[in-house]
């Protein structure tokens, strides 16, 4: 669904942007703000039908509810259905917000529709200062601990070592842990879902979806004293309408002291190098090597941050690895969040 990007181009296009703003007198100001960033627009519904016995006394559903960021706007949010009760959390595990609504013996045909209207941004952060700032682990603790699934154990912090190898400065362990996934990772289509992210099973198989590589990629970094986190989301379509119902996707981000939050995609380079049957050394690779290190397209809302999620109200079953699909308990017990068909929801995206 991503068209293919040409970061070269667009460096040549905002210099030109510069010698024009430069001839005209207004200095840099303007270019705080690139004018070739990209903007998809459209509305977004999802529609939740879960089915229900006449014995079942309680049906509870979880919804990640996306909030506005520097890079994408979320409004006209529309939420109607028979539920018994529903309300919208905030402050959860990582700040991410949730819809959450249930259902009683009494309602035979639980229905719940959630829309809203989204504006997202090309994010691009590649302006990097020439000299990092001074920062404390002890501040970024929260984005260097270890997960359930993605341990910062021996091997993995032996790993890390031996990639970062001589990189002083958090940028260079960054980009080195960033090339290693690329380069020694692999898209396995047949894996369910977006994958699991289990680091220790995949740093020995190797292959995965977005999940996966994106959760070595976070873990890696963390061993590496980079701040990091996945980031979870669903794709928007190119088409007037799409039906995004199993477009999950999962990048992550690392912290750079006193510039901020820079997105990293290696997911998304493997999974063009399959679509395109591309290799390592080809040109078109290099291309989505240089762009997804700093930058991430237009087509994705983030939905929320993080793994070992505990949501609001708390459910009965545990933490969940990491909050990008509905979640649902009947019961207390969770249903079968990757499939969407027993589940029972449908997301669309309408362009505007």
């Amino acid at each position: 669904m991503i068209k293919s990007f040409d970061w070269n181009k667009k460096k040549k296009i905002l210099k030109k942007m510069a010698l024009v703003i430069a001839c005209f007198g207004l200095g840099t100001v303007l270019l705080a703000a690139p004018a070739w960033t990209e903007t998809r627009n459209g509305e977004i519904k999802m529609e939740f039908k879960p089915k229900k016995s006449s014995n079942v006394k309680d049906v509870r559903l979880w919804v990640p509810y996306p909030v506005s960021t520097p890079f994408q706007r979320i409004t006209d949010v529309k939420i109607t259905g028979n539920y018994s009760q529903h309300a919208i959390y905030g402050a959860g595990t990582n700040g991410n917000m949730i819809l959450f609504a249930k259902w009683d013996q009494a309602i035979k045909d639980p229905s719940l529709t959630f829309q809203f209207k989204a504006s997202r941004d090309e994010a691009v952060r590649k302006d990097f200062p020439e000299k990092e700032n001074p920062w404390s682990i002890s501040d970024y603790a929260d984005y260097l601990k270890a997960y359930s699934m993605s341990p910062l154990n021996r091997k993995v912090r032996e790993l890390s070592d031996e990639i970062t190898s001589g990189k002083t400065t958090v940028l260079a362990r960054a980009k080195a842990i960033y090339d290693w996934v690329v380069a020694n990772m692999y898209r396995d289509p047949n894996v369910k879902g977006c994958g699991d992210g289990d680091v220790c099973r995949l740093l020995e198989y190797r292959g995965g979806k977005c999940v996966d590589i994106n959760s070595v990629y976070v873990a890696l970094a963390r061993a590496a004293d980079v701040p990091s986190r996945e980031v979870f989301g669903i794709r928007l379509g190119k088409d007037e309408i799409n039906d995004i119902t199993k477009w999950q996707h999962c990048w992550a981000e690392f912290y750079l002291p006193g510039y901020g939050w820079v997105p990293v995609d290696p997911a998304d380079v493997r999974k063009r190098m399959l679509v395109h049957d591309l290799k390592l050394d080809d040109a078109k690779t290099k291309e989505y090597r240089e762009y997804f290190f700093g930058a991430v397209d237009p087509y994705r809302i983030r939905l929320s941050i993080g793994k070992d999620i505990v949501l609001t109200p708390r459910q009965k079953a545990g933490p969940i690895n990491y909050f990008m699909y509905p979640y649902m308990e009947i019961d207390g017990q969770p249903a079968d969040t990757l499939s969407p068909d027993t589940f029972q929801y449908r997301f669309t995206f309408r362009g505007i």
